[in-house]
């Protein structure tokens, strides 16, 4: 989410004594933090507050791409290595908070050949922290949105955020229930609100905005539109596959767990990799109608919308229409979150 300081990438491996001989440690950050939290984890609340154990959840689930499984080389400069987050309410963290991050702090520094680095940016992302305090952090609320507006203010990659990663143990369940409720993804009206916002910024900025931008030569407003396009396709997408549209850098990673409009994935990667000059202008803007009609036979297929239209804004149109709160039909169609 913060920009991370350009440092040298440390090596995506380790390695670890075993029987007198050097083994290669090829973990990714999650097995990481799974195998640190049921080696030393487990055993300090079994052994140190035993009596609380049920009341804890542990996992490693936020910021990092290693919540996300996309960590490597390059990522493990910074806030990478041994570490879990411990999840408990804001009454049982007000009595052994302290005591709980004190014995935290007590566990080994370096695990399997990794030792974390944390910078300020990174402070606070394992370790005790609320249940609360957590979902507050990424969606406004201390257990998640609830109205149809409040799920409307929450950005999506503070919702890919919130429900990513992984929940090692949960004893009383509180942590795992609210996730589950998130997972579920948006409510159908909330959905619909979205979905209608992003059909109209792909006929926007794509069909319409980048050949005005192409025939007047300006190449600086066509790429900028483009990339209004492909964020915005991207966007439908993911809706399509009810998963979380993530932090930009990891859209496209994580666009390939998407099965349907997959094809579409692959033909937005290669507009983005397209130069933005005279000579490509005309392909590009054919290789964004090609995806406009995908999805618009995706939308006919799902049921979203009827209309036989080329242009997606009647699309986006459609679905407003079928908005049955009057709270958020009184919303905008391009305004996503406010």
């Amino acid at each position: 989410m913060t920009a991370a300081p350009r440092e040298r990438s440390r090596a995506s491996s380790a390695t670890q004594e075993k029987d007198g001989t050097r083994e290669q440690i090829t973990l990714n950050g999650m097995e990481l933090s799974k195998a640190y939290f049921q080696e030393y984890g487990g055993p300090l609340l079994e052994r140190e507050f035993p009596q609380y154990k049920e009341r804890v959840a542990a996992g490693l689930v936020g910021e990092g791409s290693e919540c996300l499984g996309f960590d490597d080389g390059f990522s493990r400069d910074h806030d990478f290595g041994p570490g879990f987050c411990l999840w408990l309410s804001e009454e049982l963290y007000s009595s052994i908070g302290k005591e709980l991050q004190s014995a935290y702090d007590r566990l080994p520094k370096t695990y399997k050949g990794q030792t974390r680095i944390e910078t300020p940016q990174g402070q606070g992302r394992v370790g005790p922290m609320t249940i609360e305090g957590f979902y507050q952090k990424f969606t406004g609320r201390p257990h998640g949105p609830e109205s149809n507006l409040e799920w409307l203010r929450v950005p999506e990659s503070f919702l890919a955020t919130a429900t990513n990663g992984q929940v090692f143990y949960d004893g009383e369940g509180t942590f795992t229930s609210i996730r589950e409720r998130l997972l579920g993804f948006y409510p159908k009206d909330v959905m619909k609100k979205k979905l209608a916002a992003k059909l109209v910024t792909m006929a926007q900025s794509g069909q319409y905005n980048y050949g005005r931008c192409g025939a007047r030569g300006d190449a600086g407003a066509a790429y900028f539109a483009c990339g209004e396009f492909i964020k915005a396709a991207l966007g439908v997408i993911f809706l399509l596959n009810q998963i979380y549209m993530p932090f930009y850098k990891w859209a496209f990673r994580r666009a390939e767990a998407c099965q349907v409009l997959r094809p579409a994935v692959d033909k937005l990667r290669a507009l983005a990799g397209m130069s933005e000059t005279k000579d490509t202008f005309s392909s590009k803007a054919q290789r964004i109608e090609e995806i406009c009609l995908d999805v618009g036979q995706c939308l006919r297929d799902t049921g979203y919308t009827t209309s036989r239209d080329g242009f997606l804004a009647a699309h986006g149109e459609e679905i407003f229409e079928s908005i049955e709160d009057p709270q958020l039909r009184r919303v905008p169609i391009l305004m996503e979150t406010f």
